[in-house]
């Protein structure tokens, strides 16, 4: 066999496996953020967003939800801690909300906290469970 073949045989072999790998990560990555985002933490997080009076205010009615979910979500026995980052797409606007929540003896996922970024200010979504929040969303 010439040189060239040969050379050419091992290009083709490793561009075989690195598109194996490519796949692998690629579907590994796919699946843990399809995961996430079709749990019941993030079907929670989604319900109080779409709720919740403070974000109305500044965003209009939620419409619809970003297809990337991300966060993480952990689950030890009967108790479980998530923080999801999503974004919302309101009638006025989109903002990105960071939604923290827990379980305890396996009862439903609750929202702890929740906020979201907009002029660089945090705006807390969860008034009542804490010292009232100072940024509030500024009027339109």
């Amino acid at each position: 066999m010439s040189t060239k073949k040969i050379i050419l045989i091992i290009v083709g072999i490793f561009a075989v496996l690195a598109l194996i790998v490519a796949l692998f990560v690629g579907g590994t990555i796919w699946f843990a953020f399809r995961t996430i985002g079709n749990s019941e933490a993030a079907d929670t997080a989604r319900t109080f967003l779409r709720n919740n009076e403070i974000l109305k205010k500044d965003i209009g009615e939620v419409k619809d939800f970003g297809w990337f979910i991300s966060g993480n979500i952990n689950v030890q026995n009967t108790d479980g801690e998530a923080r999801l980052n999503l974004k919302v797409m309101g009638e006025k606007r989109s903002v990105n909300a960071t939604v923290d929540l827990s379980y305890r003896n396996s009862r439903s996922w609750r929202v702890t906290g929740a906020s979201y970024e907009r002029d660089g200010q945090t705006i807390d979504l969860v008034q009542g469970y804490g010292p009232p929040s100072t940024a509030t969303p500024p009027e339109n």
